[in-house]
């Protein structure tokens, strides 16, 4: 473990490891767990259960005289072993075991538990009609990781002790209970029904799972083995489509891994209310219901179907290979992401999973600069459930993606195949994958996992490019911008390609061994090339900033056949501004093959700050693809202008096949219109007055209720973005009362802190007290709204109840969120208050000045 050696706070990032953080091994092991039997029965309308927990461990020490298991706020009635009632101590955390006879090696103890559970706060969870919801469906189910499973059952609640298990469970008849593994027996007694499953692979207590309702069941199979997906009763059709997928994954994923699916049935539960998208308890994963598409809905939403195959690749990253302590957890979480990008390379090509990976790239990068930064793998830290972010799974796959780069396609799965064959119904470390690497291919990658894993932080190259024209030599400098000292620097071997307009074929590529802080490198060409490709194919998980002269520029993002070089190229153009730029830029909107590239550079567009960009971007709102309209409209709410309004209007009023497009243009048309114009070239009578906008949006909240409350949260966010607003500010308050539909009731929350930073300190006191109300809810969903809106005022109170939030939830990751952000509402009310009444200024001066500058470029095109 190098988290010692590695400065996790280098460069002013800020720590990880928050007050409290400590170092978190195993516990020693008293013996092998071998079986978990629980036997429940369920009182679904009182919350609360009764039953037997039977363990079976076979002891690796003589002479153990306790045995401590992990059980929180259970009613412990009895312990016994091997039928013999034993002493038994319990704090309401730890249940300790004193064995009236001492453990011998090879002879087995079965540990059975008499307990009950009223009203449990975590592990599981009941799901019942109310008074304020009266039509949510009656469920219960769970949820274990990462150390939740203690509060629905005694265990010894870490990952490193597999076991099979069994679970018999009494439910209403009218009821399905689903679990691990296969059924194995079904009865009927009176009004209940009895479950009776049996997992006969190994698996941690995490992985162990109930889930009961009134269930649809939609079957399907593969290669003879039952594939299940389980709805509410009327939304079978929205299972296929959400889930039909899956037997062509689990084909896909055995034949990438090597090894042939590993259990004997995968079900797919969807439950209401779920705290996570998804999770892979062996055999059986639950997904939130969210995540069941409309017809419209499947337009321009790959969310599905990216959860869906994350979750079955954790079959066997996770399940098949278990992880033997949380800090490792990113070998999991890196290749289930990274099967996102295999299944999106699979399904819609190669410049698709491109773009995926930049995206997972930004995710991750965004965390490091403005949350903390961190070694991937670290055991330090308050609650596991923190190591849960963008550097385990994004980060992760990004360094599963370059593992691949590395040793080339047939290598990477060689290698792949070996640590799944080698390990499987196994525990794993980070060492572990690194070994077999070394024992398939002979490589040793070490050097990439102490740059990318075992510290913090990535790359930022900067790269400049000149032309000798007399010894025709390509001039790259490469600087590493983020190191301070050699400490910082990364060693990496580099893919430098140069390129030519007027030919199809390969670039001429260089591979070069950057690992200084700056370096200069020459090329020998026949020619001058037209563009200049820094790592080819962008395998490297960096930030690259290019200063190339403008004509080579342009030609990159016309002719670099990488999307993710173009898109690159693109934000380099817009930097440079000026008219030319923002030809090239609008050529490219209308001309790029792939939509992505189209995505990112309308977003460069309103980067320029000239008037011809609004020209340039209109183009878009024809575009085929809705990812891209979205994209023009998000981009067109920062120009501001009446034709931008318009053009934006037209589609919250007329609707797009999108419910995405909808949702950005309430969002714009309120962004536009809370801040004014600061020129129009329309009379000024003819320009959108706040009332009428927001009446506009008030009619999408009456009128268009609709899937996952997509569209309606869009106007919640155009709503928000009026500060000064009393009339929003008490449309945005009836919006978070119970009762309204839970996606746009937390939409309405979150809006309350944005709305806050211009209203009256009246009505700041109402918000507030509307968020301290809300903050007494136990919901984790409903309590990561409030953080968030929370976090964004400007009012010392907001830190009281963070506080109180903090003191009182079971949630880790909500404890560390609010944490977070009272450091950031306490610079919200220091000087970073005044500081933004000066941006807010300066931007406007920008806006007066834009007008003048595109009038100029104009008269300098024409004196051309």
């Amino acid at each position: 473990m190098l988290q010692f050696y590695f400065d996790t706070e280098n460069n002013g990032h800020k720590s990880f490891e928050l007050p409290g953080a400590k170092p978190h091994y195993n516990p020693d092991r008293p013996g092998q767990v071998e079986h978990i039997f629980l036997n429940l029965s369920l009182d679904i309308p009182n919350q609360s259960y009764y039953g037997n927990c039977s363990i079976r461990i076979l002891p690796i020490r003589n002479n153990i005289e306790r045995l401590t298991l992990d059980a929180v706020n259970l009613n412990i009635q009895s312990v016994q072993v091997d039928g013999i009632e034993q002493k038994f101590e319990y704090d309401g955390e730890k249940l300790c075991v004193q064995l009236s006879q001492p453990t011998q090696i090879g002879n087995r103890l079965l540990i059975a538990i008499a307990y009950s559970v009223e009203k449990p706060q975590r592990g599981i969870y009941f799901i019942q009609p109310d008074k304020h919801y009266p039509h949510k469906p009656t469920q219960v189910w769970t949820q274990g990781e990462d150390e939740d499973s203690r509060f629905w059952f005694p265990c010894f609640d870490y990952p490193g002790q597999l076991s099979t298990s069994e679970i018999r469970v009494r439910v209403p008849k009218a009821l399905i209970a689903i679990s691990n593994g296969e059924l194995i027996d079904t009865t009927e007694e009176g009004d209940d029904k009895i479950y009776h499953w049996s997992q006969q692979q190994v698996h941690p207590t995490y992985l162990m799972t109930l889930a009961v309702g009134d269930f649809a069941e939609i079957n399907d199979e593969w290669k003879g083995k039952p594939v299940t997906y389980y709805v509410e009763r009327g939304r079978e059709a929205d299972a296929k489509r959400s889930m039909g997928k899956t037997p062509r994954m689990i084909e896909f994923l055995s034949e990438k891994y090597g090894y042939p699916y590993p259990f004997p049935k995968y079900a797919q539960v969807c439950v209401d209310d779920f705290i996570f998208g998804g999770m892979e308890n062996t055999s059986t994963t639950l997904l939130t219901d969210r995540c069941l598409l409309d017809e419209r809905a499947l337009l321009d939403n790959r969310n599905t179907e990216s959860l869906v195959v994350h979750e079955l690749a954790h079959q066997w990253f996770g399940d098949l290979l278990v992880i033997k302590h949380w800090s490792h957890a990113w070998i999991k979480e890196g290749m289930a992401s990274y099967s996102e990008v295999m299944w999106t390379e699979q399904e819609y090509g190669s410049e698709d999973a491109a773009y995926y990976r930049l995206l997972e790239a930004r995710s991750y990068l965004s965390e490091d600069s403005s949350r903390y930064r961190r070694p991937m793998v670290t055991h330090v830290y308050r609650e596991a459930i923190e190591l849960y972010d963008r550097h385990i799974y994004e980060k992760g796959s990004c360094v599963y993606h370059m593992i691949r780069a590395e040793l080339g396609e047939e290598l990477f799965w060689t290698a792949i195949q070996t640590f799944v064959q080698d390990h499987a119904h196994q525990t794993v470390e980070t060492v572990d994958l690194l070994r077999a690497i070394e024992k398939a291919t002979g490589r040793n990658l070490t050097f990439l996992f102490d740059q990318y894993v075992y510290r913090g932080g990535h790359p930022d190259f900067k790269v400049a490019y000149s032309w000798d024209g007399d010894g025709n030599l390509a001039k790259v400098t490469v600087t590493q911008t983020q190191a301070s000292d050699d400490k910082d620097l990364f060693d990496l071997k580099i893919p430098i390609g140069f390129g030519y307009s007027q030919t199809n074929s390969a670039l001429k590529t260089f591979t070069v061994r950057v690992n200084e802080r700056e370096q200069s490198f020459y090329f020998p060409l026949t020619e001058k090339p037209d563009f200049i490709s820094f790592d080819v194919g962008n395998n490297y998980l960096k930030t690259v900033v290019l200063e190339y002269p403008i004509p080579e520029l342009k030609a990159q993002l016309e002719f670099d056949p990488n999307p993710i070089s173009r898109i690159y190229a693109a934000e380099a153009l817009a930097k440079k501004g000026a008219l030319e730029a923002t030809k090239a830029l609008s050529a490219a909107l209308k001309n790029d093959s792939f939509w992505g590239v189209r995505v990112e550079v309308a977003k460069q567009l309103a980067e320029i700050k000239l008037d011809q960009a609004f020209d340039g971007l209109v183009f878009g709102l024809q575009d085929r693809n809705p990812c891209v309209r979205r994209s023009v409209i998000e981009t067109l709410s920062q120009i501001k202008t009446h034709a931008s309004y318009k053009a934006v209007k037209r589609f919250v009023e007329d609707g797009d096949a999108s419910y995405y497009v909808e949702a950005a243009a309430c969002r714009s048309i309120g962004a536009m219109s809370a801040t004014g114009f600061a020129y129009a070239s329309a009379n000024l009578d003819d320009k959108p007055h706040e009332e009428k906008v927001i009446k506009l949006l008030k009619s999408v909240l009456e009128e268009k209720a609709g899937w996952n409350e997509v569209v309606r949260s869009g106007a919640i966010a155009g709503l928000a973005e009026f500060k000064a607003s009393e009339t929003a500010l008490n449309l945005l308050l009836e919006y978070t009362k119970l009762g309204i539909s839970q996606p746009l009731r937390l939409s309405a929350i979150r809006a309350l802190g944005k709305i806050s930073v211009g209203q009256t300190p009246v009505n700041i006191e109402r918000i507030l007290d509307r968020l301290a109300e809300i903050a007494k809810e136990t919901f984790f969903l409903t309590q990561v709204s409030v953080v968030t809106a929370l976090g964004q005022m400007e009012t010392p109170k907001a830190i009281g109840i963070l506080q109180a939030l903090t003191n009182q939830t079971a949630d880790g990751r909500v404890r560390r969120y609010a944490e977070e952000e009272i450091s950031k509402v306490q610079k919200n009310i220091g000087p970073e208050k005044s500081l933004r009444q000066i941006r807010e200024e300066l931007n406007q001066l920008k806006q007066q000045n834009q007008e003048l500058k595109s009038r100029l470029e104009n008269l300098e095109a024409k004196s051309k």
